[in-house]
Parts: C-alpha cells; sequence; structure tokens
C-alpha cells in the first residue's frame, strides 16, 4: 500500500502497584501518511470525530478548534481492520505544518467498553510530554494520576513508552518496540488478537483479587459537527 508502513513490535505492559503484573506479545502496527488515502481497512468510524469524513479531516477539526494548524503532513500509527474487527488501544497522530515542523501529536485512547478520549500533546525534541490521566482504561485504575509519555515519531524503528504515575511514583508502564518491514504482508488475526488479550489478563488480575473501580460516565471532547 502506497504511503504505508509495517512495524513487527513487542508490547510490554508492567504494572507495580496495587499487585505486580506484567506481560509481552508480539503484535504489528502499521504507520499511514493521511495524505495517500489509506484503504478500507483504515475507516474513520474506527477513530475520532465524524465518521462520514475522512480521517485526516477530523484531525485537522479537533486540532484547529485548540488553535493548532495542521497543514502538512499528518501520519498515523494503529491497528488495520481485519475480517470486519479492529480494536485499537493507542492511537498515535504525529501533525505537521507546510514547513514540516511537528505541531502536536494526539493521542487517541480506546478502552473494551467502546469509549475513547484524545490526548492533545505538544512534545519536546525527544518525543516527551505529560498529561493528565483523563479516561478510564483499566477497571483497576481510576482516573487519577499523570501520564508520563515518550511518542517520538518512527523511522527505521517505533520506540514508543506511556507510564502512569500516582502517588508520586510510577504504577504502569507500557512499551511498544517495532522494526519497520515491508509493507506488502497482512496480518489479519491481530486485530482480533489486541482484545482478546487485554480480556485476558484483566481475567488474571480479577482471579489475583484486585478490585474492580467503578467506571465513569465520559464524554466525547472531540467536536464532530
Amino acid at each position: 500500500m502506497s504511503g504505508a508502513a509495517l512495524y513487527e513490535c513487542t508490547l510490554r505492559h508492567i504494572r507495580t502497584a496495587p499487585v505486580r503484573h506484567a506481560f509481552a506479545y508480539r503484535t504489528y502496527q502499521w504507520l499511514v501518511d493521511l495524505d495517500d488515502r489509506p484503504d478500507r481497512r483504515f475507516r474513520a468510524r474506527d477513530h475520532f470525530g465524524d465518521p462520514a469524513a475522512t480521517i485526516r479531516s477530523n484531525v485537522e477539526r479537533f486540532l484547529a478548534h485548540r488553535g493548532v494548524v495542521a497543514d502538512g503532513r499528518i501520519l498515523m500509527l494503529t491497528n488495520a481492520r481485519a475480517l470486519g474487527h479492529v480494536f485499537n488501544p493507542l492511537t498515535v497522530y504525529w501533525c505537521h505544518d507546510r514547513s514540516g515542523r511537528l505541531t502536536a501529536v494526539i493521542a487517541e485512547v480506546h478502552n473494551t467498553y467502546g469509549e475513547r478520549h484524545c490526548y492533545l500533546l505538544h512534545t519536546d525534541p525527544d518525543g516527551r510530554a505529560e498529561t493528565g490521566k483523563a479516561f478510564y482504561v483499566s477497571p483497576f485504575f481510576g482516573t487519577g494520576g499523570r501520564y508520563r509519555m515518550r511518542l517520538p515519531e518512527p523511522a527505521d524503528r517505533l520506540a514508543l513508552t506511556v507510564a502512569l504515575d500516582r502517588d508520586g511514583g510510577p504504577v504502569f508502564t507500557a512499551t511498544l518496540r517495532g522494526v519497520r518491514r515491508p509493507a506488502g504482508r497482512r496480518h489479519p488475526f491481530t486485530a482480533l488478537a489486541v482484545s482478546a488479550r487485554i480480556r485476558l489478563q484483566g481475567i488474571r488480575l480479577l482471579l489475583r483479587g484486585l478490585p474492580v473501580l467503578q467506571r465513569p460516565r465520559h464524554h466525547l471532547q472531540e467536536d464532530v459537527r
């Protein structure tokens, strides 16, 4: 597919409180240039904004309402739809202006309850940014705490980190490390495996006696009109 790159990745989660729990698995991620008219595996309805619009126009609208210009290249790192299904715990957008300057990064987070939230980030030259946690993802963590993210734009290698700090220290860290591969291969079962693995790890934590926290009502913060 023109304008796309495939990354063969390892995803690791490490939870240090209130119990220690860690796992890792192999997965794949696509890096898509939104100017190259992504194919039907990448649909606006799977992401934030107006499902009848394009992904790019939804990103531009979201940024414009927040005073950010992204009239240059926009890259999206995400999972591809396969066999009629997709689940994206994290989609990242690197947004540039016409001069090629990175003006913003968007971290779009989905939970297994069908909800989503977008974090608008202004990263430093190393791709680092911090933001308050505003979205219920894991049933074992509330919305308190602060994220430390490192989201540098991918090249031959992919290296993303999201850490959650609470009560003065890290309680959860997720890393995604990958190597760029030829884009011609397809991996149809990856989309199905992502949500299944998340639920399996949740069951394991339940069996260890971790209490489930009540999920607050979440309001979409992006404009879809």
